[in-house]
């Protein structure tokens, strides 16, 4: 990658539900090849840049987060409208060559999703995520988690710091 694709950073407040997080989602637009083998490019691009062992599949249905890891979704093929942040979030068209950082505590779910969706996924090195619902009772418990989820190294996309930290560590000032 040359140069930096279309950037967009989207902010999700807490909303009693869903902690969500004062760390922007970050959506990488057209990273990956028009031609080839998307999927094994997100892979490499993936462990290179210090978020190993990807994994293969697709975006769950309800509205999920993880309090104890960061994720990375790259869209290998096809396309998904995914709704971000909780119900009252919003909702996004995720396409192929499209990569979206989600921080610890932004929920997603998948709304649509074309029949030839491919998503690789992946978390920094060193983080685990759980799997945590959309649930008032699980709030201040995952709330706690979030906050002491470490940045990672890097950027998945460039491998650098910025600019994903540059955008996580001005809104965590």
């Amino acid at each position: 990658m040359t140069a930096l694709p279309a950037i967009e950073t989207l902010h999700f407040a807490d909303d009693g539900i869903v902690p969500n997080s004062p760390l922007p989602l970050v959506v990488y637009r057209g990273v990956l090849a028009e031609s080839g083998d998307r999927a094994r490019e997100c892979v490499a691009l993936f462990n290179r840049n210090g978020w190993p062992d990807p994994w293969r599949n697709g975006i769950y249905s309800h509205h999920h987060y993880h309090s104890t890891a960061h994720e990375v979704l790259g869209i290998a093929a096809g396309s998904a409208q995914v709704r971000l942040g909780g119900e009252n979030g919003k909702s996004v068209e995720l396409h192929a060559g499209d990569v979206v950082v989600i921080p610890a505590g932004i929920a997603h779910k998948r709304e649509a999703a074309s029949a030839d969706l491919v998503v690789i996924g992946a978390y920094p090195r060193g983080q685990r995520p759980d799997l945590c619902r959309a649930d008032p009772g699980a709030h201040d418990r995952a709330a706690a988690s979030i906050a002491a989820v470490p940045l990672p190294a890097s950027d998945p996309v460039t491998g650098a710091a910025a600019p994903l930290l540059d955008y996580w560590r001005e809104a965590a000032r």
